[in-house]
């Protein structure tokens, strides 16, 4: 067990945490900072409204390291972390709930991690999520710990879903100053619009090592984020708000999307209102408009930029107006009549992201709802207005095609999310009973995607559920040296069971036991999770899968 050390010494980070009608739970929060082992701590503490909380913190007001900020009105989580870092010293930042607990190593795991590359300015760990039960006196008896999220940095992924949950963070302190503060008019996913913002400026370091856990009460729920997304008109507002959010350039991580919308008079408002939930890159939506139509156009959707045409312009002179104005790196044509499918969430991406991936020049892809009469794509912004200047008298896509670019129709394998697509693929063959099947699959999505130690506790998940409980041992029993958790010393622990090694189960199921409980933290040991990779397990009847079989479901 390490002690903590209490010299200081390297860079200063910064602790906030907000707190509102919890004191109870406040208390261990604040505990579990104080006692990290890294001691170089600025802990900034925000009372937003609600119950006292002096009396339950008050061993912990004379530590140099806190200051208090005792408001008596709520104002929201948004408004108590930007006046918390209105006074932040720290050159990192990092966040804890006010019922959540950090580990004694977070601060110091993740400031290694962070101080050990010069190349992300944000790292996150791992987190138990821990389901409990909370008694009519308020105690919490967890039930379960799990890793719900363990995933490799994804920037596509953040744009549509948040895979680094607010307290398993620690960012430079500067970054805020390109990302601008929180916005104080969302009052949910609050850590989504953050991390969001912050792929836009720097990639993030994963360190799959569980840091500390967050709870989550089964039944009623009195977490004000769960209350409010019960509000489904209020929840996906703050979806769409986090969406089309636009920090101010230049964005060395994020592309740019210039979104043409060749529309009829009737509807151009509808149609972009349409657009604009169905799509998720960083865009901006371009209307040509003639003055009769320009004098009928009222839309409050946001990155809406009118272009003045010509009354009776065509499409052709509609676009060559945007091309000669907009921003983006790549430029979408959406043509007027084109389907937006109600429950596609990815109309532009599914077209744009083999663009982004391929280094081919000289290419664009079709939009998937795309057709002969109702014709669009997407296309890189300078190679598309070269074309357009070379051939105006053509039609879009006679001009296309006279310039030698390929234009291709993007497929299912071309889509965003192909790592999602295939452990998706993965679960549905084990809900079938195919097990071996599943276990080839995270193999192949290791192999293809990283992601290793999650990629192989679902794998040896997997073998344990077929009856191959020598290869689930053997390759749990190797998870474990490099990084146990709850589940994986289940999985070897079960295994062994079934081997008949009853000694080392009971072993393992008691060492889960101590993680459930709180009586035992893993220490993170110094090799490298990249060893999960580098020295698999394989059974050896376990052959690649055929594609075939990764692209069938």
């Amino acid at each position: 067990m390490n002690c903590v050390n209490t010299e200081q010494h390297g860079p200063l980070v910064t602790v906030l945490i907000s707190t509102y009608n919890r004191p109870r739970y406040l208390a261990e929060a604040l505990a579990s900072i104080v006692t990290q082992t890294w001691t170089n701590l600025d802990i900034i503490l925000v009372r937003d409204g609600g119950l006292p909380v002096r009396d339950a913190i008050a061993e912990y007001l004379d530590d140099p390291r806190l200051t208090f900020i005792d408001r008596d009105q709520n104002r929201g989580l948004p408004y108590s972390f930007n006046e918390a870092l209105s006074r932040a010293r720290g050159e990192y930042v990092c966040y804890l709930g006010d019922d959540d607990k950090f580990y004694p190593f977070h601060v110091e795991t993740l400031l290694n991690a962070m101080l050990g590359q010069d190349r992300c300015q944000v790292v996150y760990g791992d987190l138990y999520k821990a389901h409990c039960r909370v008694m009519p006196d308020g105690r919490r008896i967890v039930l379960a710990k799990n890793v719900e999220i363990s995933r490799d940095f994804d920037r596509m992924l953040m744009l549509q879903f948040n895979h680094a949950l607010h307290v398993s963070l620690l960012h430079r302190r500067d970054l805020l100053d390109k990302t601008g503060p929180y916005n104080e008019n969302l009052n949910v996913m609050i850590d989504w619009d953050l991390t969001r913002r912050l792929c836009f400026f720097t990639d993030f370091l994963h360190v799959p090592i569980v840091t500390g856990e967050f709870y989550a009460p089964v039944g009623d729920c009195d977490r004000i984020s769960i209350q409010r997304r019960k509000n489904v008109n209020d929840y996906l507002l703050n979806v769409l708000a986090i969406r089309s959010t636009r920090p101010k350039k230049p964005w060395p991580c994020m592309n740019d999307l210039s979104a043409i919308v060749l529309t009829g008079a009737e509807s151009p408002a509808q149609r972009v209102r349409d657009l604009w939930s169905h799509c998720y890159y960083p865009n901006q939506f371009y209307v040509p408009l003639s003055p009769t139509e320009q004098a009928r156009f009222e839309s409050h959707v946001p990155n809406v930029v009118p272009v003045a045409v010509a009354e009776g312009a065509g499409p052709e002179a509609r676009t060559d107006a945007v091309l000669k104005v907009c921003e983006g790196n790549y430029v979408a044509i959406v043509p007027d009549g084109i389907p937006i499918p109600s429950a596609e969430v990815s109309f532009f991406e599914r077209s744009l992201y083999p663009l982004m991936e391929t280094s081919e020049r000289q290419i664009g892809y079709e939009l998937v709802e795309a057709t002969p009469d109702h014709w669009g794509g997407v296309f890189r912004t300078e190679e598309l207005a070269a074309v357009r200047l070379k051939n105006p008298h053509l039609s879009l896509a006679e001009s296309i095609r006279a310039a030698g670019i390929t234009i291709k129709k993007p497929t299912a394998r071309d889509f965003p999310f192909q790592f999602d697509n295939l452990i998706n693929i993965a679960a549905q063959q084990g809900r079938e009973g195919n097990w071996i099947q599943a276990a080839q699959l995270y193999d192949v999505a290791a192999e293809r995607f990283d992601n290793a130690l999650w990629m192989q506790t679902l794998k040896a998940n997997a073998l344990f559920q077929h009856g191959r409980w020598e290869s689930a041992a053997t390759l749990a029993a190797h998870l474990n040296r490099i990084r146990p958790t709850v589940a994986r010393l289940m999985i070897e622990g079960r295994a062994r069971q079934k081997l008949g090694d009853y000694a080392a189960a009971a072993a393992l199921f008691r060492r889960a036991e101590e993680i459930l409980d709180g009586r035992h933290i893993e220490y993170p040991h110094a090799r490298p999770a990249a060893a999960a990779k580098d020295s698999q397990t394989t059974d050896p009847t376990l052959s690649r899968q055929q594609e075939t079989l990764v692209w069938t479901s």
